[in-house]
């Protein structure tokens, strides 16, 4: 199976932000659920793109990412099949961290 890329603000939004979906149209939950989820439910891998956006919050952050642990996902099994791009290279510490912490708010 190809690698899927996804450039955020692209295929996404220029402006995601909030966590869940009743925070608005572009939150970390939908990104994860119509993203992300998919990718893993395939068994499949894909680069993310984070450059472009007007910058991200740590809650839109931490359930996109985080959140795929807390919905059954191994660390592991997160950590294999995304690799982050990014010129802020915090952003990839920061993704790392909500991934490892097993989605611990």
């Amino acid at each position: 199976m190809a690698r899927r890329k996804i450039h955020l603000a692209e295929d996404f939004s220029r402006y995601p932000a909030g966590r869940v979906k009743t925070d608005g149209p572009y939150s970390g939950e939908r990104f994860r659920v119509e993203f992300l989820e998919p990718v893993l439910k395939e068994d499949g891998c894909a680069d993310i793109y984070l450059d472009g956006a007007r910058g991200y919050g740590s809650s839109f952050l931490e359930e996109a990412f985080g959140g795929l642990v807390r919905q059954g996902y191994s660390v592991e099994q997160v950590l294999k099949a995304f690799t982050i791009h990014a010129t802020d290279k915090s952003l990839k510490f920061e993704i790392r961290d909500y991934i490892n912490h097993g989605g611990e708010e």
